[in-house]
């Protein structure tokens, strides 16, 4: 059963929920889910967060696209879902919220599709937080998951990963990143990136110290009020940066 708060809307002819936060809209999040396809509009933990900092938010379903910009029939058969997120998913938001930026946020699958989607597309999406992002998805390849029909190879599935989307001519201003260091599958794609945004000298948060159960819902749920309060304090930010 949905959270109090949450719709299910229509976007561009495919379904998403939506979350109004009671009081004022201090900002607005796309958040992609993970690979179980789980919607934050069941989540208590997440539906809370967003609520005590008024944060708006539209949760599409793009299926085991993996955020990317590869078609993936399952998600549609000419549309990818990274083109959805920019064309119509931001468009949306701004129109409904009438904000003046978007951010972008998401856990494990969602939270990689997040941050490359900041790296990519820097000036749409300012601001991105990944909890248990799984940037080295490309170790995934030949497993006999959406990843083996997405890309020709892993070392291509590699080449589109968020790590080597890093640019810091264009990078986003505010960058938040969290994995539990027990998490086998995906602490060292987030180590990878911490070790590049930091050589590179390029802003970022993270934490990959704090543990609340490995690659599980305990973890992702201990890190809804710091993602949520980091993006809203990022937002004001990034507001007022433009002024």
């Amino acid at each position: 059963m949905a959270e109090p708060g949450w719709s299910r809307v229509e976007i561009a002819g495919k379904p998403a929920d939506a979350f109004d936060p009671p009081g004022a809209v201090r900002g607005a999040v796309a958040f992609l889910h993970p690979y179980g396809l789980e919607s934050q509009a069941d989540n208590r933990a997440y539906s809370d967060a967003f609520a005590r900092h008024g944060l708006a938010v539209c949760a599409p379903f793009g299926g085991h696209s993996w955020w990317v910009d590869r078609v993936c029939p399952e998600f549609d058969p000419v549309m990818t879902a990274e083109r959805f997120l920019l064309d119509s998913v931001r468009p949306w938001m701004l129109d409904r919220w009438r904000v003046a930026k978007v951010a972008a946020a998401g856990i494990s699958m969602g939270g990689q599709g997040a941050v490359r989607l900041g790296f990519r597309h820097s000036k749409a999406f300012p601001v991105v937080g990944s909890v248990a992002g799984a940037f080295d998805f490309h170790e995934r390849w030949g497993r006999g998951t959406e990843l083996d029909e997405l890309y020709p190879s892993a070392e291509a599935a590699r080449l589109d990963t968020a790590v080597t989307h890093v640019n810091p001519a264009a990078f986003p201003p505010h960058v938040w990143f969290a994995c539990d260091p027990t998490d086998a599958d995906w602490i060292r794609g987030n180590d990878r990136l911490f070790e590049k945004l930091t050589a590179f000298g390029l802003p970022h948060v993270c934490d990959l110290e704090t543990s609340a159960g490995g690659h599980s819902w305990s973890y992702f749920d201990a890190m809804a009020e710091p993602l949520a309060a980091w993006i809203a304090k990022s937002l004001a930010a990034d507001s007022r940066r433009l002024l």
